[in-house]
């Protein structure tokens, strides 16, 4: 129930449009209605089993009354007219009639348009802010094939089960519930059954559509995981290539993908189900219904009139498509409420990491980012412990240490990428979880190993997360980056696509752009996480120029694989298993002959 509620949510601020739909739906169904009745006095009238009315009575809101005054006016036109030219004026009225129902039908699904395309709309948008905002743990852990899975097919498999399925929900309820009205002023005791019959049809196709919904989200889970493959083998097409792996990847995926047909057979299966279920159902209360009131038309009390009977099958006939229709709109929903539960999983994941109330922003940095004895742990492992370090204003830091040893992990708690277990991290004295969020990371400016970029121009990814910025700040940044030349010979300049992930360009320059984008961004505290260790010499020799141009006055934090690139910084630490086991300037560690020594030793064996 509560996930009907959550869609409810996303059309509640729309109840204008709803209403509106809801109006013009009554509209149309009372005007086809109207139209259906006027067969009883037309039948009874035009074939002399009803008596002409020459009578009117007073006006009131009751069967009796309206009945009367109709047959009335038909009898004055058959009176003064004749059967036959009446018969062409109240095919001239149905004609009106229909006009009058199709055009408020129209008007009705004109609301409904708009209102489906724009919840649809509305549950992407909140859909993708989610992600947005969810920790780097997050997706570290989940597949990114299964999240974009849940964004585009669960979405869209919610339009086209739920929100296409708003027209019936909205419709056919009203439909139902006139005609029932409506057979129930014709004839009591016959509706009595009809409400017998009904629920009771409505139970079974209830019981039958049951399991759909678990084997939907059966399909869906599936659909994300053959999607996260997909991703996995259009990354890495080049490593399946080079290891001869296309067998093995197409055996896996075809698995898969025969697992999902299997599933999506089953449900579509019971899909299916539901319109022969349904129509079988129908077939026989209408045959019941037949029984019974042939029985009353022609009992000793004839509590129903032959044309009453046949007015009273053509209005049920006309609840039989709705009440189908209904029962479809069921199974549709059933279906995407299985993907409603996956987006649902993504929309109740915990954010973490996020401002509390009371946190305050901050524009400058002062004096030092200080550690006070941090720890971070992985679920369950240890990844830093007892931390203790004070990063000064103006100053170089480097660190330095074996791979896994929790270097990335350190610097990735400074900008609350991640927050520690343990301890507190200060800036300028204020613990980093009491200022805001995004003016703390706009202190900041990254590179890392991997030159993050976007399938757009240059101008667009050095001038990333930045607002109305003249070109001429970009290609100072680009120059600083020593980025701008090889920017210049590209046929557009400035507004060359870089392609995905900036393939058209080679490492060195993926990463002189990714240098140019701090560069722009003029933070006073930079981390740079091993930004060199990826390039050929002559790429790292540029690099580390541009590095050399933008650490210049400015707090720098360094992890580097290379020891030669840190050897003039004001303090090295050497983490080691999580801990900082060593700190000094070069000389210093060089004397105390210890873990930098050997590492030391060890990259001046290998070069």
């Amino acid at each position: 129930m509560d996930k009907y509620k959550k869609i409810l949510n996303y059309i509640f601020p729309y109840k204008t449009r709803v209403s509106l739909n809801v109006f013009f739906n009554f509209l149309s169904v009372v005007f086809n209605v109207f139209s259906v009745t006027m067969i009883i006095p037309v039948l009874g009238i035009l074939f002399e089993t009803q008596p002409l009315v020459t009578e009117r009575i007073p006006f009131e809101f009751t069967t009796d009354a309206i009945q009367n005054n109709f047959y009335y006016l038909i009898s004055l036109l058959i009176m003064r007219f004749g059967s036959v030219q009446t018969l062409v004026f109240i095919g001239l009225f149905a004609i009106l009639m229909s006009f009058f129902k199709n055009t408020f039908r129209y008007l009705a699904m004109y609301h409904l348009a708009w209102l489906r395309n724009t919840v649809v709309k509305d549950i992407r948008n909140d859909l993708y802010i989610k992600s947005l905002h969810l920790p780097l743990a997050y997706h570290s852990n989940e597949k990114k094939g299964d999240l974009i899975s849940r964004m585009t097919s669960d979405v869209q498999q919610i339009e086209h089960s739920i929100i296409s399925s708003l027209e019936m929900i909205f419709r056919e309820p009203i439909t139902i519930l006139v005609y029932l009205v409506t057979l129930l002023l014709i004839s009591t005791q016959l509706t009595l059954v009809v409400f017998i019959l009904l629920p009771l049809s409505g139970l079974i196709i209830g019981r039958i559509g049951k399991t759909l919904r678990a084997t939907a989200l059966k399909g869906q889970n599936k659909l994300g995981i053959i999607l996260s493959v997909l991703e996995e083998t259009l990354s890495g097409i080049r490593v399946i290539k080079a290891f001869n792996a296309e067998k093995k990847m197409k055996d896996r995926f075809f698995s898969l993908n025969s697992f999902y047909t299997r599933i999506m057979t089953k449900m579509f299966r019971k899909h299916y189900l539901a319109s022969p279920v349904s129509e079988f159902l129908g077939t026989a209360v209408v045959v019941i219904i037949i029984w019974y009131g042939g029985s009353l038309v022609l009992s000793a009390e004839a509590s129903l009139t032959p044309q009453g009977f046949i007015a009273y099958l053509l209005i049920f006939a006309q609840i039989i498509n709705p009440a189908k229709s209904f029962s479809t709109a069921y199974y549709n929903v059933l279906k995407g409420m299985a993907s409603t539960d996956r987006i649902d999983d993504v929309m109740k994941a915990e954010i973490s990491i996020d401002d509390h109330p009371g946190s305050v922003e901050i524009n400058e940095f002062s004096h030092s980012i200080e550690f006070r004895k941090v720890c971070f742990r992985y679920e369950h492992d240890m990844v830093l412990e007892d931390i203790n370090l004070i990063i000064p204003k103006g100053k170089t830091i480097a660190l330095v240490g074996q791979s896994g040893a929790g270097k990335s992990t350190l610097v990735d708690l400074i900008p609350r990428f991640y927050d520690a277990s343990s301890g507190e991290i200060l800036v300028d004295g204020k613990n980093i979880r009491d200022i805001q969020i995004k003016s703390l990371r706009g202190l900041m400016g990254n590179v890392s190993q991997e030159a993050i970029l976007f399938n757009d121009n240059f101008f667009n990814n050095i001038a990333f997360g930045e607002y109305n910025i003249p070109e001429e700040d970009v290609i100072r940044a680009a120059k600083i980056a020593n980025a701008h030349e090889f920017i210049e010979k590209t046929p557009l300049g400035y507004y060359t696509n870089i392609g995905d992930r900036g393939n058209k360009l080679s490492g060195g320059q993926r990463q002189r752009l990714s240098i140019a984008r701090a560069v722009l961004k003029n933070p006073p505290l930079l981390i740079l996480d091993e930004a060199t260790s990826a390039l050929d010499t002559e790429s790292e020799k540029l690099v580390q120029q541009a590095l050399s141009n933008i650490m210049k006055n400015r707090t720098s934090v360094v992890i580097a694989h290379r020891l030669s690139t840190v050897i003039n910084a004001d303090l090295i630490c050497v983490i080691h298993e999580g801990k900082i086991v060593e700190r000094g300037s070069h000389d210093e560690l060089i004397q105390k002959n210890g873990y930098y020594k050997k590492l030391h030793g060890l990259q001046m064996f290998a070069e």
